[in-house]
């Protein structure tokens, strides 16, 4: 079933954020270009931090629509830099992370460089600084891991049929992660995170700087586009290869439960968490509330493409089986709730695929050709 978020919460915007400076960290990326985007829509000006360096620099400027010149090269471990920029920020969002999972077991130490020195730089400038009104730290529902089977709590009747396919994986409902579900890690990613969540409170409270943390949930659409190595974003990889004529690869069967959030709204709750007085101090998750399986998101990206194969392979390390967000306190806290389905955001990112053939990896297109 479609569901249609209500305007009531939707329908506003963000507050207060005209003619302010907000620093954002890891500004060049999907998400980071797509809030600094929004930043200048609402009449401030984002300043872009970011190293560049984990995708070709066509992507950033062809898919990205990074402007040269509207973006700060940088590594937010490079600390007289962060602190110049600290200086003039009336409010920050720190996005900046190594944030593919597999990169990060693969490579633990980049992982603790980036996400936890890194994460400890911006702390430190933003609790020096003078200027700075509210600092928002993105974190990850990755932190919950699979969750305690003692407190799961089900999802609404409307998502029956979800519930009667996971009840062979779970032997119950799939859990609704709250905000103050215990963190469980599984993964060194999910870990790092855990790091920051709490760093970001040890520090910035005693320094008198309001902070906010928002954890996300599974982000996708445009211009999302895969990396050689990983298993994250799925809707890109299962649309980038249905388009390649690929088969789509269900690790562990594809029973995994996901709440998809389309980096419009990721972007939109992050300004509010921004924003918001009731947001001061509080960690929220940035979801939906609707549990999708791995599996749904095939058959819909199939759909667009006739013909489309599917495979089950085996669960990678650090996949937890998920579940979806508890979204009451975020409803509260912010004021607002994501607006854009699955099926809809599913069908955007394949029209765009369809319109933007850059957007198609030269190594997948490779990959399609020896199989073929």
């Amino acid at each position: 079933m479609t569901r249609h978020h209500g305007s009531s919460l939707a329908g506003t915007r963000p507050e207060g954020l005209e003619g302010a400076t907000v620093l954002v960290t890891g500004g060049a990326g999907l998400i980071g270009s797509r809030i600094a985007r929004r930043l200048r829509e609402l009449g401030a000006h984002p300043v872009a931090l970011c190293t560049m360096d984990a995708y070709p620099p066509k992507i950033y400027q062809e898919l990205f629509g990074v402007v040269p010149g509207s973006v700060v090269p940088g590594d937010i471990r490079d600390a007289a830099l962060v602190t110049r920029l600290m200086q003039k920020a009336d409010y920050v969002v720190h996005a900046a992370a190594l944030a593919d999972v597999a990169a990060c077991t693969r490579l633990p130490q980049d992982a603790i460089d980036r996400n936890v020195s890194g994460t400890q730089t911006v702390l430190s400038a933003a609790a020096a600084s003078r200027r700075v009104r509210r600092l928002v730290f993105v974190s990850s529902a990755s932190v919950y891991g699979n969750g305690n089977p003692d407190d799961w709590a089900g999802p609404e009747d409307e998502h029956r049929s979800t519930r009667e396919l996971l009840g062979s994986v779970y032997g119950q409902m799939p859990p609704r992660f709250g905000e103050e579900r215990r963190r469980r890690p599984l993964s060194v990613y999910a870990n790092t995170k855990v790091f920051g969540e709490v760093q970001t409170d040890l520090i910035l409270r005693p320094a008198g700087i309001s902070y906010s943390v928002v954890r996300y949930f599974s982000v996708y659409g445009r211009p999302q586009v895969i990396k050689p190595g990983s298993h994250s974003w799925v809707v890109a990889w299962f649309a980038a290869r249905a388009a390649a004529g690929l088969p789509l690869h269900l690790n562990g069967g594809g029973h995994q439960v996901r709440d998809f959030v389309h980096v419009d709204d990721i972007a939109e709750g992050t300004l509010r968490a921004l924003t918001e007085p009731a947001a001061d101090g509080r960690t929220v998750n940035i979801g939906t509330g609707r549990p999708t399986t791995i599996r749904t998101v095939a058959d819909l990206v199939a759909g667009h493409f006739p013909g489309t194969r599917v495979v089950e392979t085996p669960m990678p390390p650090g996949d937890p089986l998920g579940g979806c967000a508890g979204t009451a306190l975020m409803q509260r806290v912010l004021g607002w709730q994501p607006g854009i389905t699955i099926e809809d955001g599913v069908a955007r990112y394949v029209r765009w695929l369809k319109a933007t053939p850059a957007a198609l990896p030269d190594w997948l297109r490779q990959e399609a050709g020896q199989s073929a």
